[in-house]
């Protein structure tokens, strides 16, 4: 029997403080997403979340002033930024 873990890597914009981190673990808890690592900028989820929790997830950071990134354009950006 085999068992598989998948992660998902969620890349967030305006993540810059201990506040935001808190505020994204919250969010994740309040909607039942398990995760396993949040850091600056970027979160290690165990799972992917359906269309209606994605969409409530990213409704609920947004109104925290935090984005999740989705074009390859602006991840890049990101990382880059938050390796400076």
């Amino acid at each position: 029997m085999r068992f598989a873990i998948y992660l998902m890597k969620l890349l967030i914009k305006n993540m810059v403080s201990i506040r935001c981190k808190m505020i994204v673990r919250s969010e994740l808890e309040n909607l039942g997403i398990t995760y396993s690592v949040v850091e600056l900028g970027e979160v290690s989820i165990n799972e992917v979340p359906g269309v209606m929790k994605y969409n409530q997830l990213k409704a609920a950071l947004l109104a925290h002033g935090l984005e999740i990134l989705e074009d390859k354009k602006s991840i890049l950006i990101e990382k880059i930024k938050n390796t400076i």
